[in-house]
């Protein structure tokens, strides 16, 4: 048994990806991994086909110790703390805070729906979704994907994800399946139906020992989870051996911050930062304060401009992940030609890992733009562009599904959910997205 995203010999080659991505000069340490027999790609899945050698893995915890205590890189464009952040907001903000039930109902069910659509074909790369659509017929993408009609050589040459496609393809939705994209905003609603809105990031920590299933944790998230049972409390928690640090865990985390502070990113980014910090820094952060701002906005904003601007108003101007989404919004934008907008994200950010944050905000970022703010359009732009499929179906799909309210959404996309959704977090296995709209439009009435 090889578990995955924790052994010191798989972190080793992502932490010298990550760092040098952060500028650090890490080409002694790698020099030494590989003179030792170490290989320095990084294992695609989270492991590497075979354990290392006691001497290796020993080299490997020696040189994670090193990078990390590599001197910082100069972050001041990139501040990942509220106060920081809260440097460039707007004095003020100019949209609605009155929210009703239909659009957060759409919030949610959106986000189901993006995420379901994209759960079969996680981990396949984009040439092989479309080679799998094109062979059923459904290229382009406007439908949920099935292995009816597959010819087997295509079926073998990309494998379905084993642990989403027996309940995510066409001819087996019944419901909402689990996933961590939706395990993750129940978290926070019990968390702010706990603690309320002065949570801390130990209160965050706390509730995943509490409530999470270390199994369905995976990247920056089990790196964290392990440091918390190992006593490393956040900060600290999300810094140690953690070279998934700004990959794209937190983003998925914070939806439910924006949909309780309609209106008010500023509010929602804070309660994003508060959560992000047990498991991420700067890049990482930075996703999880923008899909909260994108869900503050959604619910209450006309159009998804609006959205977007209210989104990139939290960011550091300065940060990577700021010119990112900005640049991919740009692309986006009036496109005649998702494929062409798609190569063009592939050419910027096809160098980073499928799971990193930049390149997955920016596919969502120009999605959004591309879409403005028609589910189908959005959601399957967005699948089909590969990289973290589900992860940013569910974005995409959260933020479309708030703009238009749940009485507009297409039942045949709505439907198949049959308002009851799967989790391994007590309390909220086969809960119905009615009752998750109620209880998060009470919170947002509390904060009024």
């Amino acid at each position: 048994m090889r578990i995955t995203w924790v052994q010191p010999e798989d972190l080793l080659p992502h932490e010298l990806a990550a760092s040098r991505d952060e500028g650090r000069d890490v080409t002694a340490l790698a020099q030494r991994w590989t003179a030792a027999g170490g290989d320095l790609a990084p294992p695609v899945s989270g492991a590497s086909p075979t354990p290392a050698t006691p001497r290796l893995r020993a080299l490997a915890v020696e040189l994670l110790d090193a990078a990390d205590a590599l001197p910082a890189v100069d972050a001041a464009d990139e501040p990942d703390d509220v106060a920081g952040l809260r440097a460039s907001w707007p004095a003020t903000w100019t949209l609605p805070t009155e929210v009703s039930y239909d659009r957060l109902h759409g919030g949610w069910l959106g986000r189901a729906v993006g995420c379901l659509l994209g759960k079969p074909v996680e981990k396949i790369p984009r040439q092989g979704i479309r080679e799998i659509l094109t062979a059923t017929g459904r290229w382009p993408l406007r439908d949920w994907f099935t292995a009816q009609g597959l010819p087997a050589e295509v079926a073998a040459r990309w494998p379905w994800n084993r642990r989403s496609a027996p309940t995510s393809l066409a001819e087996n939705i019944d419901g909402m399946p689990e996933d961590d994209d939706l395990n993750y905003p129940l978290l926070a609603l019990r968390v702010l139906e706990t603690h309320g809105r002065d949570f801390t990031s130990a209160d965050v920590a706390q509730a995943w020992l509490d409530w999470l299933p270390g199994g369905r944790v995976f990247t920056a998230e089990r790196v964290a989870y392990r440091n918390l049972l190992l006593g490393f409390a956040p900060p600290e928690s999300a810094r140690r051996h953690n070279p998934f640090r700004e990959w794209i865990g937190a983003q998925i985390r914070t939806d439910v911050y924006g949909w309780v502070n309609p209106g008010r990113p500023d509010l929602a980014a804070e309660l994003a930062v508060r959560d992000a910090a047990v498991s991420h820094v700067r890049g990482g952060v930075h996703g999880a304060a923008w899909a909260a701002a994108l869900a503050a906005a959604a619910p209450v904003a006309t159009d998804v401009d609006q959205v977007l601007d209210a989104a990139e108003a939290v960011l550091p101007p300065r940060s990577r992940f700021a010119a990112t989404v900005r640049e991919a919004r740009a692309l986006g934008t009036g496109a005649d030609d998702w494929e062409q907008v798609v190569d063009e994200l592939y050419a910027r950010h096809g160098h980073l890992h499928w799971v990193h944050v930049r390149n997955n905000a920016a596919l969502v970022a120009a999605a959004l733009a591309y879409g403005q703010g028609d589910l189908e359009r959005s959601i399957c732009a967005v699948v089909s562009g590969g990289w973290d499929t589900d992860s940013n179906g569910a974005t995409v799909g959260a933020v479309s599904g708030a703009l238009t309210g749940a009485a507009r959404l297409p039942a045949r996309w709505v439907g198949p959910l049959r308002n009851r959704l799967a989790s391994s977090i007590a309390g909220f296995d086969g809960i119905g997205f009615d009752e998750l709209a109620e209880r998060t439009r009470a919170l947002a009435g509390a904060g009024s």
